[in-house]
């Protein structure tokens, strides 16, 4: 038997690469602080057939004694027990990614930030497989370990704070930035060390071939001096709107009347899929057919259906305010209901009480947050909102007002009315498909 490696935590991007070091001949240990989910005792017990160690409901020293590294799953905070246990024991730990890079010769595009990485992950896989195979990965999709023993030009794979935290020598081919606003502050101690985990996948020896940095954001246009070779979206020099089209180093690639996508949020998300796919050769054809053909992640801002003159969608994703400004903010001269509310983050919400007021006219509250909600609204001098049980109940008034949106973007977490992000936006579209 080989080294000793410990994967710490019973989650997807932990059993992969549990799989991955007992493929490669390793002694796997796993260790999981809770008791473990029913739906993983099949799983639990096809490991174990493998000759993988497993314990739950805690760490025990039998398991951490020894261990060469651990592998860490993305959820485990830096300040948790078990790392200073593996910290006192001088253990590496690095995460599933990295262990991932270490073991295959297949380059990485990495797109990271805080709001906008999965739909641009999506929308640079769609577009490199006119020519390539480069699935999705990472933070959506499956974990790049379950795919490096497999034969693909690139891997493109969406990489969070906490995935890129636990890196030392991942280097992507291609990393993007697509910006950075506050989040997971909590979890990584503090705003700067958010952005220095981040930061990590494009400086020193982790730096890529070629670093993508959003112009527009002043905090990366401020890192990008940084940076020797750094390509810039939302600018006028690398890629940039101009005329309602958008180009890359003069060369028009698209007609933004001809993109699946609204708002310039989204419109930064295509430029940064037209960069990274203009930096690997692909003809601006090719790129043009495939961001048209494109369809987004679901539960973000996604298109439901048009039905009695009103467009409904659903970006059940934005589950803080600055995610549901992006949203807001894609509508002008539009007569828009907004559906706002849920579990309430205590996030301050002046900002959004500011896009409201500018692209709104109707609020339709639901859920925990409403009461600080509609305080806010009124104190920022927004009084057309109108607070409803259910989602259902909101749908049919807005509905009744004949507006031309009807946009839910909840601007909280979900977990006092549903399960999920997900399960919200399904019973949002289930309900308007059924008009």
């Amino acid at each position: 038997m080989g080294e000793k490696v410990l994967i710490l935590g019973l989650s997807k991007s932990g059993i992969a690469a549990a799989e991955g070091v007992n493929k490669r001949g390793g002694d796997v240990w796993i260790t999981e602080g809770k008791e473990p989910k029913p739906e993983f005792a099949d799983k639990i017990s096809e490991l174990k057939s493998k000759g993988i160690h497993i314990e739950t409901n805690g760490h025990t020293e039998e398991f951490i004694s020894g261990a060469s590294y651990a592998i860490t799953s993305p959820g485990i905070p830096p300040k948790s027990d078990i790392f200073k246990k593996l910290e006192e024991k001088n253990i590496p730990i690095i995460s599933e990614i990295e262990y991932a890079y270490r073991n295959t010769d297949i380059p990485f595009i990495v797109i990271t930030g805080t709001n906008g990485k999965t739909t641009t992950t999506a929308l640079v896989s769609h577009i490199l497989s006119k020519k390539y195979s480069a699935p999705v990965c990472g933070n959506i999709g499956v974990p790049p370990t379950k795919l490096i023993d497999e034969k693909h030009d690139f891997l493109v794979c969406e990489v969070s704070s906490f995935q890129a935290e636990m890196t030392s020598k991942f280097k992507a081919k291609i990393a993007c930035w697509t910006n950075f606003t506050p989040d997971h502050i909590d979890w990584h101690g503090g705003l700067e060390n958010y952005f220095k985990a981040k930061a990590k996948l494009f400086l020193g020896n982790q730096a890529p071939e070629y670093a993508i940095l959003n112009a527009a954001d002043l905090r990366l246009n401020e890192f990008a001096k940084q940076i020797n070779n750094a390509v810039m979206f939302d600018d006028d020099k690398d890629c940039y709107i101009k005329e309602n089209k958008i180009y890359f180093r003069g060369e028009a690639i698209i007609s933004l009347s001809d993109c699946p996508l609204i708002g310039h949020h989204n419109y930064q998300n295509i430029m940064c899929g037209i960069a990274i796919a203009k930096l690997i050769g692909m003809d601006n054809s090719d790129i043009r057919e495939r961001v048209m053909s494109f369809r987004p992640p679901e539960h973000r801002l996604e298109k439901v259906r048009e039905y009695g003159g009103i467009t409904f969608y659903n970006d059940s994703k934005a589950t803080n305010p600055e995610a549901s400004i992006v949203a807001i903010d894609s509508f002008n001269n539009t007569n828009v209901a907004l559906i706002l509310g849920g579990r309430d983050k205590n996030t301050d919400l002046t900002e959004m009480c500011r896009s409201i007021n500018e692209h709104i006219k109707t609020v339709f509250l639901i859920g925990e947050a409403t009461k600080r909600f509609e305080e806010n609204l009124l104190k920022n001098g927004f009084s057309n909102i109108i607070k409803e049980k259910t989602m259902e109940d909101a749908i049919d008034k807005a509905i009744s007002l004949k507006p031309d949106v009807v946009l839910l973007s909840p601007a909280c977490a979900s977990f006092d009315m549903f399960n999920s992000y997900e399960h919200r936006g399904e019973v949002f579209k289930k309900y308007v498909l059924s008009k």
